[in-house]
């Protein structure tokens, strides 16, 4: 996977809270404030959504060893609400985090909420010191923090396996 696109209601907020949660880092800024913003509608082919808004900003941001996250500041009226695990769509974005507690620590820090307690994985993500939980961004998107210190399960009927970040030394 390449990356994961967000729109986030103030890119500036959105970023601080990435790194300031995740240790995000910047790798770069498609679109400013000092650029055209391109109309969606204008003829390009870029979204099913092209009435609504401009591109005011977007920039690419990297957590970790991770797909980008690339987020997009539009300004739209009326503005919906993030959609959440019961939506059809892309409902939330997972962080894999070495361990749980300070990392919650640090996302609720940042600005994040948690919506319940750390809790145990599913069925094949319940190896030894694994956690999971569920928080909302300050703008009300949905992301899980992920601990799976000691990898999956798999059944014999996996084709493949689960990417994990690699071992630090």
């Amino acid at each position: 996977m390449n990356h994961l696109g967000m729109t986030v209601p103030d890119m500036d907020e959105a970023t601080k809270f990435f790194k300031e949660a995740f240790g995000a880092k910047i790798a770069y800024d498609g679109l400013t404030l000092a650029d055209e913003p391109a109309r969606r509608g204008d003829g390009r082919k870029t979204t099913r959504d092209s009435s609504r808004g401009k591109d005011c900003r977007q920039r690419m941001i990297v957590i970790g060893t991770g797909p980008g996250i690339e987020l997009f500041e539009i300004k739209a009226e009326p503005q919906r609400q993030p959609v959440g695990l019961s939506d059809y769509g892309i409902n939330h974005l997972s962080i894999f985090v070495s361990e749980i507690d300070p990392a919650l620590e640090q996302a609720v820090k940042a600005g994040a909420t948690a919506l319940s307690e750390i809790h145990g994985n599913s069925r094949y993500e319940d190896t030894p010191g694994n956690a999971s939980v569920y928080v909302t961004a300050p703008w009300g998107g949905l992301i899980e923090l992920q601990c799976i210190p000691n990898g999956y399960y798999y059944p014999t009927s996996s084709e493949t396996k689960v990417w994990i970040p690699p071992k630090k030394e």
